[in-house]
Order: structure tokens, then C-alpha cells, then sequence
């Protein structure tokens, strides 16, 4: 007799394990979803159509953007912004090979990023076939994983993996192929479980050896770099460095993993940075590096500590152990992850007063110094240290500032002062092209939050079509665009090596107000400081994307240099002669 309390066996419908089929594309829509997907970014292409179609019915905010390149980088924008991978669609071949620029900054940046790029169908493969590429080889350098996908049975798993590897450790991009007739396959084939990002805890042990290098310290600094953090984790950073009055110095373009406003905030590492806070950083007893790596530009063209054994005592913590040792040679090494480490740095308290409480305060008032824009003058009618001031002074605390490469960005990392966790947007690759795009990414993730682009005239062109994405999306960014008619870096350079010897850095460029107006944004003209305030103010209160195109004087290429004392100065060395 069969157990009649028993629960009826389920329908083949209603079956625990019971499976429908889904195309490829349909399986692989469901996987995003599953993961938390909200929104992606693409430049659709006929190799990965199963997927747009899917798409239609999905609950995911698809972007359409004008460039690959521009995809890829509001994607990894908001993997940077967030800590949960961007995600970007680009069809094969000239797709994907545009998309590389945003690769190569989540590569350099450690920012999770998932790029899935159509291929050619799997019949036609290694004939090189229409826009037909190895994705293994042509980004097996560049990418965490690669992998290509030829059974739709397996997607599940191994968009699961992709998310895995983009998270974990140090985060970074992961490229997926999809060959186009895998993406109408029909079959049956399970789920995966969401990812989940293991995180790193250190030990006790490790603590305590920690403590007691403090406690034996007289001038110990802290470098914070890298990514996996979040706002928890800057507070609790925060609270650490308070307890122990650590002078605090954020690697480059990682300024918004400390308060700027905090009393142990001493400045960032970047280009051009203070002399005085590397001469603090040379004269250190122990250097405490959470996070980061230390990669060229913080560490001043690798001169700042000795390779591979640092004259200073370095304890080094980072998410992968691979980066421990990898290029300096820590007296202690911590393999934790940021926000785990923060949470247990700040339990972490000293057992009395500390020594350096007034080499920290002498730190900051370094800082509070060279960050102050009130007596900066450059050549021009534009002065853009009243245009810093004026920024502080209208803008929230939380604006998210976007850049990409040129010395226009000294402007930003020198005098815009950093204070919220997710407002600094700026490719540590060094990636012309990248505030733009990312800005787009930004506003669509969090559209009650301001964005502002500072951009030179080169690099915005790099990305400028992307305006008409943020027309498009009614994304009412604002782009303060420094025009100087040249690759003014570039020129720089120039100028110190070959001084006089100007070749292939002059710019003709277009009337960029006029340029906003016809993609659908606000223009305006600002040539002089005092048009700069009600020109910011109507393109704020416009609600449309809005391009402040700012004529800056040549001559000055730096916040406290100019063309002409560069050349100046390399001829007096000899330089040219």
C-alpha cells in the first residue's frame, strides 16, 4: 500500500528538475538575469541577434552606443563604480577589436568587466571567415579568462565562471565568444547559482604582527589603491587611520577611497605629484600598501621604493597572491581582500598616544597647501584655478567626476577634493577618450547624482560621439571641455626633449558649442573666468547634456608651467643644442 500522506509525485511540468528548452541566446539572457544583470551596453551586430531578441522581453536596460570603444568603457565604469562586473555586447571582428580599449583599462584598472562578443558560426571556423578572429589570441594577454563557447548546454556554467573570474582576486575583464549558430541551438540545460565573489580575511596573527610594526614606527604612511572597495570600507579605512593619526596618501586616480576632508588625508600619487609628500614617502619607517599595487605612475616610474627590496619597511596587502612579491618584496605581506581588511583594521586600535601625531598634521597642511587653487595664475583670460574654486563651491560633495587622459586632468586630481566613495571616474591606463563614455555609464546607473566630465580638446574627440548616446538616454551630464588646440601632453613632452621642434601635436579643432547644439545638448562659448559661473549654471539647469567649450590659453600647459619655460629650461640643459 502506498503512503497516502504522502505528497502527490510532481507533473513533468512542475517537476523540481524539469527543464524547458531555451535557445542559446535565451539561456544566456536567463544567466545574466540570474547573476543580477540590470542593465548592459552594446553596439548591436548580426553575430549575436538571438541575444537582442532575447533581450526584448527581458527586465535589462540595454544602452545603444555609438562605438564599441564607448560600450566597453561605460561598462567598465560601472564595474568600477559598483564591484559588480559591466557587462558590454559587441559583434565580431572590428567590434570587438574597438571594444579593446575599454579591455585594456579594466585590465590596468582591476575593474570587473564581461565582454561577450559575437563569432563566426562554428562550421566556419579557422577559414578566416567574415570578421572572423582568435579571441584567445588576440586577447590572451590583455583578459583574465577568454573562453568561447560552443555547446549551449554549457553557458550556464561558464558565464557563471566568467563572473566568477571577473570578481575574484584581482578583478579584471573576461571575454566571451559566442558563435552565432550556438545562439539559436535549442536545448535543455540547467541554471547556474548566482556568483558570489569569495572574499580574504587576515588573520589574527597578521593583525597583531601588524600592530606591533606600528607601535615601532616613527614615520609610518599609508597607501590605499586597487579596487573590491566599497563606501563600508572606506569608512572603516577611515576609522583605522583616525585611531593611529596615519598621514593617508590615495594611489593614482584613487582618490575616492579617502576622505579628502579628513584631518590624516595628505594627497594622491599621481603625475605631477607634491614633492613634499614623496620626500615623506622616501623618508618613511613602514609604508603600508592596502589595495593597490604600486604600478608606474604611483610609484614615480618605479624610483619611489628600491626594487626589489624597499629601503623602507613596506607591508603590502592585496586581494591576489600573486601580487604579493610580485615587484617589491614586503617585510609583510597580508593576502586579504579590501573590505574584510578595512573592517578589521578598524578593531585595530594603538595601546597609547602615538609619535607621529605632528608628522601627520605637518603631512596635511602640505596637502591643504598645494590643493588650494585660490593662488594659482596661467597665461589667459581663463583662469582655471577660479573655475576649480567656483566647482567647490556650487557642486555637491558627491559629484561623480569623469576624465580621461591629457593634463587637463591635473586640474581634477590636484584641486577637486575627493570626500564620497563612487565619485571618481578616471582610467589609471592612462586612456584618452575614457570621461565621456563613463560618465554615460555613471548617470545611467545613478541618474540622481550630478556627473562631471573635465575633458581636453584631444581626448574628448577620442569618444565625442558618445554625446548623442547621453542625448538619446536624456542623461543631463555636463562636459567642461579645455580647448587648447593640440595634444597638449604630447606637446609638453615635446618641448622637453625636442624643444622648438614642433611635429604632428597642432589640432583644427570644431566649434564644440555648436557641436553639442546639433547632436540635440546645451553649448556654450565660456573664453573669460567670469563667464565661466552662469555658463555652468544655465547647462545645469538645462536638463540636457551640456558642453562648456573653455578656450584655454596654450602657454598653459600646467597649473604652474608654461610651453614657453619648458623649452626654456631644456635649452639651458643643453637639450636641442
Amino acid at each position: 500500500m502506498p503512503d497516502m500522506t504522502s505528497a502527490p509525485a510532481p507533473s513533468p511540468s512542475s517537476a523540481p528538475h524539469a527543464v524547458p528548452l531555451r535557445t542559446g541566446g535565451r539561456i544566456l539572457v536567463d544567466q545574466l538575469l540570474l547573476h543580477g544583470v540590470q542593465q548592459l551596453f552594446c553596439v548591436p551586430g548580426e553575430s549575436y541577434l538571438a541575444v537582442l531578441d532575447a533581450l526584448h522581453d527581458a527586465h535589462i536596460a540595454v544602452t545603444v552606443c555609438r562605438q564599441e570603444g564607448g560600450a566597453a568603457i561605460m561598462a567598465e565604469a560601472q564595474g568600477k563604480l559598483t564591484g559588480r562586473p559591466g557587462i558590454c555586447f559587441v559583434t565580431r571582428g572590428p567590434g570587438v577589436t574597438n571594444a579593446s580599449a575599454g579591455i585594456h583599462i579594466a585590465h590596468q584598472d582591476s575593474t570587473p568587466l564581461i565582454v561577450f562578443v559575437g563569432q563566426v558560426a562554428r562550421g566556419a571556423l579557422g577559414r578566416e571567415a567574415f570578421q572572423e578572429l582568435d579571441y584567445r589570441a588576440v586577447f590572451g594577454t590583455m583578459a583574465k579568462w577568454v573562453v568561447q563557447i560552443d555547446d549551449a548546454r554549457r553557458l550556464p556554467e561558464l558565464v557563471a565562471r566568467a563572473f566568477q573570474v571577473a570578481t575574484s582576486g584581482r578583478p579584471g575583464p573576461v571575454v566571451v565568444a559566442l558563435p552565432e549558430d550556438m545562439l539559436t541551438d535549442t536545448v535543455q540545460t540547467a541554471d547556474a547559482l548566482p556568483y558570489a565573489a569569495p572574499e580574504t580575511y587576515p588573520g589574527a596573527p597578521a593583525l597583531q604582527e601588524l600592530a606591533a610594526r606600528l607601535q615601532a614606527a616613527e614615520q609610518p604612511v599609508v597607501i590605499l589603491g586597487g579596487s573590491r572597495w566599497s563606501a563600508q570600507a572606506v569608512q572603516d579605512v577611515t576609522a583605522f587611520a583616525s585611531a593611529w593619526q596615519l598621514p593617508v596618501y590615495c594611489s593614482f586616480r584613487r582618490q575616492m577611497l579617502f576622505p579628502a576632508s579628513h584631518d590624516s588625508y595628505a594627497g594622491d600619487l599621481g603625475l605631477g605629484a607634491n614633492p613634499r609628500l614623496l620626500a615623506r614617502i622616501r623618508a618613511s619607517d613602514l609604508v603600508l600598501v592596502l589595495g593597490g599595487r604600486l604600478s608606474e605612475v604611483p610609484s614615480q616610474g618605479y624610483e619611489l621604493l628600491d626594487i626589489p627590496v624597499p629601503a623602507q619597511p613596506l607591508v603590502h596587502a592585496h586581494a591576489d597572491a600573486d601580487e604579493l612579491g610580485r615587484v617589491y618584496q614586503p617585510v609583510q605581506a597580508l593576502h586579504a581582500t579590501p573590505q574584510p581588511l578595512a573592517a578589521a583594521l578598524a578593531q585595530l586600535h594603538p595601546p597609547g598616544p602615538v609619535r607621529w601625531a605632528a608628522h601627520t598634521r605637518a603631512a596635511r597642511a602640505e596637502y591643504l597647501a598645494w590643493s588650494d587653487p585660490s593662488p594659482i595664475r596661467i597665461p589667459g583670460p581663463l583662469q582655471m584655478g577660479q573655475v576649480m574654486q567656483h566647482l567647490r563651491q556650487v557642486l555637491p560633495a558627491d559629484t561623480i567626476f569623469c576624465n580621461g587622459a591629457g593634463n587637463f586632468a591635473t586640474w581634477v586630481h590636484r584641486f577637486w577634493p575627493f570626500t564620497a566613495y563612487g565619485s571618481q571616474l578616471a582610467p589609471t591606463s592612462g586612456s584618452m577618450g575614457y570621461g565621456l563614455p563613463a560618465a554615460v555609464g555613471a548617470k545611467r546607473l545613478w541618474p540622481q547624482r550630478e556627473v562631471v566630465v573635465v575633458s581636453g580638446d584631444g581626448d574628448f574627440l577620442m569618444h565625442g560621439q558618445e554625446f548623442a548616446t547621453a542625448v538619446q538616454y536624456g542623461l543631463p551630464l555636463v562636459v567642461v571641455l579645455l580647448d587648447n588646440a593640440m595634444y597638449g601632453t604630447i606637446r609638453m613632452h615635446q618641448e622637453r626633449e625636442y624643444p622648438g621642434r614642433i611635429s604632428a601635436t597642432h589640432l583644427q579643432n570644431p566649434d564644440f558649442r555648436a557641436y553639442a547644439q546639433a547632436f540635440g545638448g546645451h553649448g556654450e562659448r565660456v573664453e573669460r573666468t567670469e563667464d565661466f559661473a552662469p555658463a555652468m549654471a544655465r547647462a545645469r539647469a538645462s536638463g540636457l547634456p551640456s558642453v562648456l567649450h573653455c578656450l584655454i590659453d596654450p602657454q598653459a600647459i600646467t597649473p604652474t608651467g608654461t610651453l614657453d619655460g619648458i623649452r626654456q629650461a631644456a635649452l639651458a640643459r643643453g637639450v636641442g643644442a
